[in-house]
C-alpha cells in the first residue's frame, strides 16, 4: 500500500473517521484524512466537482439527485458513486422548537430545511404531514447543514426541522422536542460514502479502503468493541454531555436507526428514498432511477444486498 491522503466532506463531524484515527486503523491502512465541515448538500457536490473533495459522507438521496436527476441544485448531472452504506439515519426525526409546543402551531411558520429538493427535506414533509401539516400550511426556508438547523431551531430561526446524528441529543437539553421518526416511514439509509469517478488505481484504491476502514470501525462498535471510545468521542466532537453520549451509542447500535455493520446498500431503503421523492418531488425521470440505481454503485464495492421494500404508508 502507499502513503495516501483524501479529503473527506461531512456535515456532521464523523465518529468513525475520528475512531478509525484514534484506533490506529486508518494508520494500518496508510491513511491521512483531512475531513471538512460542509454548510449544505450542494456546497458538498460543488466541492467534488472542482476537486476540493475527494470523499463525500453524504445521504444517499443527493447521491440520487446529482446522478439521475436534471433538476438538481447543481442544474446538472455528476457521475458520483456509492462506495458504501454507513448509516440509518441515526436517530433521524422532526423536532419542534422550544416556543413551539405542538405540531399544530408550526402552521404558518418556518419549517427549515438543508435545501427544499434534498431527501432530509422530504423526510421532513412526510413527516409533517403524517402529522396531519400540508405543504401550503407553513414556510420552507433554506438553513443549510444539520448542525445549523439544530442551532437554528434552539434559537427560534425556525418552527421545525428534522435533526439526527447528536443534534438531536442537544436540541432535546435545549428544551426542544421531537414528534416522529423515520421509522414510521420505512427502512432508510442515512449516510453513504460517495465520490466521483476514479481514472487510475492510485486514486480509486486508497478511497477504497477508506470505506473498508470506516465499515470495519462500524463493525466494531455494532459488535461490542469500542464503546468507551464513541461516548468520550461523541462527548468531544459533539458537545454531548454524558447521558447525551451514552444515548448516541445507544443509537449507533440500533439495529433500525444505528450503523451499517457490513456497509451494504439494500433496495428496500433505496426504495424508501424513491417513493419519497415520487411524494414530494415528482419527476417522470423517476421511473428510470428506479431501475437504474445499482448503476450508482461503484463497482467492485460488494456493499448491495438484494432486500425489496416499499413506503409504509
Amino acid at each position: 500500500m502507499t502513503q495516501a491522503h483524501l479529503r473527506v466532506g461531512t456535515f456532521t463531524p464523523s465518529l468513525l473517521i475520528d475512531l478509525a484515527r484514534s484506533t490506529g486503523r486508518l494508520a494500518a491502512a496508510d491513511l491521512t484524512i483531512t475531513e471538512t465541515p460542509v454548510p449544505s448538500s450542494p456546497a458538498q457536490f460543488h466541492a467534488l466537482e472542482d476537486g476540493d473533495l475527494d470523499i463525500a459522507m453524504t445521504s444517499p438521496d443527493n447521491v440520487l439527485a446529482y446522478r439521475f436527476l436534471s433538476s438538481n441544485p447543481l442544474g446538472h448531472n455528476l457521475p458520483v458513486e456509492i462506495l458504501a452504506g454507513v448509516d440509518r439515519g441515526l436517530g433521524l426525526s422532526l423536532w419542534l422548537a422550544p416556543s413551539v409546543p405542538d405540531i399544530a402551531d408550526v402552521r404558518g411558520r418556518v419549517v427549515g430545511v438543508d435545501v427544499p429538493q434534498s431527501g432530509f427535506a422530504f423526510v421532513a414533509f412526510e413527516l409533517l404531514q403524517r402529522a396531519g401539516l400540508h405543504r401550503d400550511d407553513y414556510t420552507i426556508e433554506s438553513l443549510g447543514s444539520t448542525p445549523r438547523r439544530a442551532a437554528a431551531l434552539a434559537d427560534g430561526g425556525c418552527a421545525a426541522t428534522v435533526l439526527n446524528a447528536g443534534n438531536e441529543l442537544r436540541a432535546s437539553a435545549d428544551g426542544c422536542h421531537v414528534v416522529n421518526t423515520v421509522a414510521d416511514i420505512g427502512p432508510y439509509l442515512g449516510t453513504v460514502i460517495a465520490a466521483l469517478p476514479a481514472d487510475s488505481p492510485q486514486i480509486a484504491e486508497p478511497r477504497a479502503r477508506f470505506a473498508e476502514v470506516v465499515v470495519d470501525t462500524a463493525d466494531e462498535i455494532v459488535n461490542g468493541r469500542l464503546h468507551d471510545d464513541v461516548i468520550e468521542a461523541a462527548g468531544r466532537l459533539l458537545g454531548l454531555a454524558a447521558p447525551q453520549a451514552r444515548a448516541h451509542l445507544d443509537c449507533l447500535l440500533d439495529g433500525t436507526h444505528g450503523l451499517i455493520p457490513d456497509g451494504q446498500i439494500d433496495e428496500a431503503s433505496i426504495t424508501t428514498l424513491i417513493e419519497l421523492r415520487r411524494r414530494h418531488s415528482p419527476s417522470p425521470e423517476l421511473d428510470e432511477v428506479a431501475s437504474a440505481w445499482p448503476t450508482m454503485l461503484a463497482g467492485g464495492s460488494g456493499y448491495i444486498a438484494g432486500a425489496r421494500g416499499e413506503l409504509h404508508h
